[in-house]
């Protein structure tokens, strides 16, 4: 079955006045947050994982033993679905049916590709880790090695705000 633009989760956004359009808007919404919530599908069945990341602009990367569920399914299917959020929040009512979520999002679509070498994954591995902390590791080559190394090329991206 198609998917018209109109109906796709990467087609025009219903709620205009919710939209983000502006992209260094998105990328400060990428920046602030430290967990994405990636989203896989193999044979037809969903399967959602959070994992650090980090982000340079135009890619996603993250980090993984080399095998488990997440790794399994990106060799068979590549295509993935982030979600990152920061400001979550409710926006109360007097009425039940009228609670809403406070939120700044941004959902993206994207290919994943397996970084290959020890030197470009020790960089991609200190950026993550830069994420959280200032003190500088030593990574030992057979730990980067045996690291799984993943980037996400973004393909589309949309951006959504409420409450604010």
């Amino acid at each position: 079955m198609e998917t018209s633009v109109e109906t796709h989760p990467h087609g025009a956004m219903r709620r205009k006045d919710r939209e983000i359009t502006d992209r260094a808007e998105m990328d400060a919404i990428i920046l602030s947050s430290k967990v994405m919530h990636l989203a896989l599908a193999d044979n037809n069945v969903p399967f959602i994982v959070p994992v650090y990341y980090d982000y340079d602009g135009t890619a996603l990367y993250f980090h993984s033993a080399q095998k488990g569920s997440k790794m399994e399914i990106l060799k068979r299917n590549n295509l993935v679905c982030f979600e990152i959020s920061i400001d979550a929040g409710i926006i109360p009512s007097d009425k039940a049916c009228d609670f809403e979520a406070k939120h700044r999002t941004v959902i993206g679509l994207g290919r994943a590709s397996f970084v290959e070498g020890t030197e470009a994954k020790r960089q991609i591995l200190h950026r993550i880790v830069a994420r959280f902390t200032d003190k500088k590791f030593d990574l030992p080559d057979g730990n980067v090695n045996a690291a799984g190394v993943v980037r996400i090329e973004i393909e589309s991206i949309k951006g959504k705000k409420h409450g604010f």
